[in-house]
């Protein structure tokens, strides 16, 4: 049901680990993510520990999925001294192509426990369907 744009990405989020880079506007790391398929929906989890409802961005142009999420330093106040932060701070964005089958009207959005989860169902056109034989010895025919 996906379709991966860029095959480099993961290289690039392991490189980022291990650089301690943070991600900026012009450059956003990279979200871990899941997916999978639960009966008649499909399923995304990102993981964005510690950022705000408020700091995610959600957005679908045409089958084109875009997340973007900001995690900003913890408010210091005075007397405070920092002794390790190994916890990524910046801009994260994770982009998924979606397939024709997926309803894109319809996506569902929950936050909790810092995992997004989006609920993407399954376009109806997309369901299989049973279809139905006509059988010709039910029809009268007409002679003339």
């Amino acid at each position: 049901m996906l379709m991966r744009t860029d095959p480099f990405r993961e290289m690039d989020r392991i490189v980022q680990q291990l650089s301690g880079a943070s991600g900026t506007w012009s450059k956003p790391s990279v979200m871990p993510m899941d997916a999978y398929r639960q009966g008649d929906t499909y399923v995304i989890a990102f993981d964005l520990p510690g950022v705000s409802t408020e700091a995610i961005d959600i957005d679908v142009e045409r089958n084109m999925l875009t997340v973007k999420a900001e995690r900003r330093p913890a408010g210091k106040s005075d007397g405070v001294q920092m002794e390790l932060s190994e916890r990524p701070l910046g801009v994260f964005s994770r982009q998924v192509m979606l397939a024709d089958t997926l309803d894109t009207e319809h996506i569902e959005a929950d936050y909790d426990a810092g995992v997004l989860t989006l609920r993407i169902p399954i376009a109806e056109r997309a369901k299989p369907r049973k279809i139905a034989i006509g059988s010709k010895s039910g029809r009268k025919q007409i002679s003339g």
